[in-house]
């Protein structure tokens, strides 16, 4: 296996103006006519302020990122997803997934942001977001996570608290079956975050049978999903119950996903399964996959936007560049955890 490599923030760096980081690129070159949005630039701050030792240029643009959403946080506590070139928002607050992910990012700048103030105010930004209630799952999924790094410092901590049970009236459902381990009719996009989100607040509000769930589904997820020793996760067009799965294109944002979700897992319990699973989501960047295809550009950490049948989409937008990027410091996470462990 080719060595895993450190995360690389060359093109995430290149990807960025004045306001945040362009959401989509033509090849290697970023498109500012598509603007901004809020979804990617909380995945910014999330992988920002989870890096080990950032360079002052990457804590600049954390901080661009974390003005971003704060700029984008309206009165009731939702969030405007669309921002012009000019810097200018568009369209009303949401309870999206613009609103989840901003709350994972928020709740973890809130704990691990480069300084004070930022840690301050992000978990005033939070606070004020945490009254939304969200009827998506995923929103709502994405939203847990942040409760949970909050909770893990504060664990009484009244707003992530209120965040984790409003979204439990929403993530906590059974398996539609046996054969479908899942609790929707459909696979879609980011499927292991909504058993993540279970993990991390089963294991925050102590709940055992919750923690079980989340693990229950991410194991199905993780069986069904690998085939010949390599990760073959769902196309972007989804799937039903009895269809042929493998197929293009493969999303990186989907193998992020997984890999976060089986990091989470293997904390809780050391089960070497969960160490494999990550593993192999690691691997899928690496060329271990469907179309045996290197996913990324390791000279500058550009992440192309999915794995197709003739081989990679050569555009290396946002969200596949940081699905790389977070997965890479799941990877390096993994290897701390195992170095405490021996």
């Amino acid at each position: 296996m080719t060595p895993v490599p450190p995360p690389n923030y060359a093109h995430l760096l290149s990807l960025s103006g004045p306001f945040g980081t362009f959401e989509h690129a033509e090849f290697t070159a970023p498109r500012p006519e598509h603007g901004y949005c809020t979804d990617d630039v909380a995945r910014v701050l999330l992988v920002l302020v989870r890096e080990r030792a950032p360079s002052d240029e990457l804590q600049r643009l954390a901080r661009t990122s974390f003005h971003f959403l704060r700029s984008a946080q309206v009165g009731n506590g939702t969030f405007r997803n669309r921002r012009n070139a000019n810097g200018v928002f568009i369209g009303p607050g949401t309870n999206h997934d613009c609103w989840g992910r901003a709350m994972w990012a928020l709740g973890t700048a809130a704990v691990k942001g480069h300084d004070e103030t930022m840690r301050r105010e992000a978990l005033e930004s939070f606070t004020r977001s945490s009254t939304v209630v969200s009827p998506w799952p995923r929103a709502s999924a994405f939203a847990v996570l942040g409760a949970a790094e909050v909770l893990a410092v504060w664990p009484g901590n009244e707003a992530a608290l209120r965040v984790m049970q409003n979204a439990l009236l929403v993530l906590d459902r059974p398996s539609l079956s046996s054969l479908w381990c899942w609790p929707e009719e459909r696979l879609t996009y980011a499927n292991a975050i909504l058993a993540d989100a279970l993990v991390a607040a089963g294991a925050a509000l102590d709940i055992p049978l919750l923690v079980q769930q989340g693990l229950d589904q991410l194991r199905w997820l993780v069986e069904r999903w690998t085939t010949r020793g390599h990760l073959s996760v769902v196309a972007a067009r989804g799937a039903l119950p009895g269809e042929h799965e493998v197929g293009f294109d493969q999303q990186p944002i989907e193998v992020a996903a997984l890999s976060e979700a089986c990091l989470r897992a293997y904390r809780l319990g050391a089960d070497d399964f969960w160490r494999r699973a990550q593993a192999l989501a690691t691997k899928w960047f690496l060329g271990e996959n469907d179309g045996g295809a290197v996913m990324f550009v390791e000279a500058t950490g550009g992440g192309y936007d999915g794995l197709i049948a003739s081989g990679v989409n050569l555009n290396q937008g946002a969200e596949s560049t940081l699905a790389l990027l977070a997965t890479l410091q799941d990877a390096q996470s993994m290897e701390s955890v195992l170095a405490c462990a021996t």
